[in-house]
């Protein structure tokens, strides 16, 4: 089987819609795909309704954490979430706060562009961004109005955290979304903890202190990973007893990057799905 489970639609922060994306997942030869949008399930319906003949749909969604770093301080970690019940009344409550969060996170980031004289409206972006509004939105709005020649120049300086329009936002912290999760029938993995071109990295240890609340895996072959980290997440994994995932981080034309570039094995995925009891699977 080939697996790939983590991509984006329309529905964040992704170019395809929901059911565009999983009509491409079956032309890129894939037998299960997960939908994984920021911080919202909002495409999971329109995906299921227009899923292909032979194609498994796995419902997911990829959260805004808050970890501790190497450093020790707080770092942005992502984490995927799979097959929860999106009715759990816990869960709901912060899965709206945290897309008040973006909104207003967004909204701040391009009024101070526009302060500064940049072509970008607050009202339009987040117009066409929806409630789970991310900094690729902007970084689009940013190449149409001419001021970057791509969204890639984008995130280099004008959306890095480093630069002088970033606005932070308040994430859940780790521990907490692993534990909501879990109480809402899904499992969970950490995403691209190693993708180094993204700042500063989630402390290894933090990965061991949430395997023993419930973590069910580590995403290992992804695109932000070197070869050498990779194989650090699969140790890791092996030693802490986590299945291990590997996937695209498919997001359209946003990225480069193709549906099936790489792949998790069929026994990790018998293993998330022995140990979700939220939402079934969509079979094709």
């Amino acid at each position: 089987m080939r697996i790939d489970l983590h991509s984006h639609s329309a529905a964040s922060d992704g170019t395809d819609t929901p059911a565009g994306l999983v009509r491409n997942a079956a032309a890129a030869g894939l037998d299960v795909v997960a939908l994984t949008d920021h911080d919202t399930t909002a495409g999971w319906d329109e995906a299921a309704d227009a899923l292909p003949s032979g194609l498994r749909l796995v419902r997911g969604m990829e959260m805004s954490c808050t970890g501790r770093g190497e450093d020790g301080h707080p770092v942005a970690v992502h984490l995927l979430a799979y097959l929860f019940d999106p009715t759990d009344p816990v869960f709901v409550n912060e899965l709206e706060r945290l897309r008040g969060e973006r909104v207003s996170r967004l909204r701040v980031m391009a009024e101070r562009m526009a302060a500064d004289g940049l072509p970008i409206d607050a009202d339009r972006v987040l117009a066409q961004a929806g409630p789970a509004a991310g900094r690729p939105h902007l970084a689009r709005a940013l190449v149409e109005a001419g001021v970057v020649p791509t969204i890639g120049d984008a995130f280099l300086d004008l959306l890095s955290p480093k630069g002088r329009y970033y606005m932070a936002k308040e994430d859940t912290p780790l521990s907490d979304a692993v534990k909501m999760v879990q109480t809402a029938g899904g499992v969970t993995v950490v995403a691209h903890a190693r993708a180094r071109a993204r700042g500063r990295l989630l402390a290894l240890d933090h990965i061991e202190e949430l395997a023993e609340i419930g973590l069910g895996g580590v995403e290992a072959d992804h695109p932000d990973h070197s070869d050498a980290d990779a194989r650090l997440m699969k140790d890791l994994a092996s030693k802490l007893g986590l299945f291990v995932t590997g996937s695209s981080d498919y997001h359209g034309e946003n990225k480069s990057v193709e549906l099936g570039r790489f792949t998790t094995d069929g026994d990790a995925l018998a293993d998330l799905l022995d140990r979700a009891h939220g939402v079934e699977v969509v079979e094709g």
